[in-house]
């Protein structure tokens, strides 16, 4: 990956080519830079903190699991995800496809049956199976819910490799800890993906704020994505290799960024703790938190203006939305093509 300073230089263009400038270098800034790249544009990237990434992409789960998502979200969430699905395969190297599962306490049946009635691409299976799926789970659950097509990846290490594929293979240009707007006269086309930072456009943004913690254990072992069912707050464990796990996510309905409260750390360690006693005694290595830009409905939108296109709103769904609405922007700019289910404003009769 680049370090933090560094400026890579595009190669130079034809006369024809798209003049595309990029602000913002998380997932959304990063897809969008390698739809258009695709296409045939130059492309520079401007991101105003060190590195790619640096925002709410930190801190994702990286769970790529469209149908776990339909449980609560409206049916482009995953419509979108089955699309980014095929693109993260495809665009980064050994991305884990080991399915997902989702389980509940037996005081929690109910949440588990009405979880499989508001989705699909599931198989019910009992004790045994999870046992053959998570050896470490023989014995503690009678029921779950298997999605066999999903997948997951480590956000960080995904964002690292589309960073170099942009710089290597097509020559993009990105500017670290640089203002966003300054020389929009040269670009034909400015794709805004600055999150809940384009709060000075996008008046109907807000944020919402997700906690997170990574675990580190030599005692227990998972090869997919674990959710489990809880009263107070569902939890996902995501395993990141070499013992190590995120553990998310809060939802919290408000813009501070940064401080994670007591009472989310002890609700989400409860709910990991509930899965497998040994991950109380797993070392915490990390804590964090920050803001998902959301529009009032949380549903993602294109939306443009002038010679900007923003890409916005991807609330909890940013590696699961942020390919498929990136080439969306790039049709959009190149076609002139009108996606309704992302442009206008109400999604839900899409």
């Amino acid at each position: 990956m680049l370090s933090p300073h560094d400026e890579t230089t595009a190669t130079p263009c034809t006369a024809n080519a798209m003049r595309v400038k990029i602000v913002g270098a998380g997932v959304a800034g990063l897809t969008c830079a390698h739809a258009f790249a695709r296409r045939g544009a130059e492309v520079t990237i401007v991101e105003r903190k060190a590195g790619s990434g640096q925002g709410c992409s930190w801190y994702a789960g990286g769970m790529l699991a469209p149908w776990c998502e339909r449980e609560s979200a409206e049916p482009i969430i995953a419509e979108l995800g089955f699309e980014s699905l095929d693109y993260w395969r495809e665009a980064v190297p050994n991305v884990p496809k080991e399915g997902s599962l989702v389980l509940a306490q037996p005081r929690d049946l109910p949440d588990l049956r009405r979880f499989s009635r508001r989705t699909e691409g599931y198989e019910w299976i009992d004790d045994t199976r999870i046992a053959a799926l998570e050896p470490d789970l023989e014995g503690r659950f009678d029921q779950g819910l298997f999605f066999p097509t999903e997948a997951h990846l480590e956000p960080r290490k995904a964002l690292a490799a589309l960073t170099r594929k942009l710089v290597d293979e097509h020559h993009v240009t990105i500017r670290y800890e640089a203002e966003g707007f300054e020389g929009d006269d040269a670009a034909d086309v400015v794709v805004d993906c600055r999150g809940l930072a384009a709060r000075d456009q996008l008046e109907d943004l807000r944020g919402v704020k997700g906690e997170m913690l990574v675990l580190y254990s030599t005692e227990i072992a998972l090869k997919r994505p674990v959710r489990m069912l809880h009263p107070r707050i569902p939890v996902y464990i995501v395993p990141r290799g070499d013992g190590h796990f995120m553990i998310g996510a809060t939802s919290i309905e408000n813009d501070e960024r940064g401080r994670v409260t007591g009472r989310s750390m002890l609700e989400l360690l409860s709910a990991v703790y509930a899965l497998h006693p040994a991950f109380g005694e797993a070392e915490i290595v990390e804590i964090g938190a920050d803001v998902r830009p959301a529009f009032p409905d949380n549903l993602p939108r294109l939306r443009r203006r002038g010679n900007t296109i923003y890409v916005n709103g991807l609330y909890r769904h940013g590696f699961l939305a942020a390919p498929a609405l990136a080439r969306r922007a790039a049709e959009l700019a190149f076609d002139g093509t009108h996606f309704p289910e992302v442009m206008d404003e109400d999604h839900r009769e899409w």
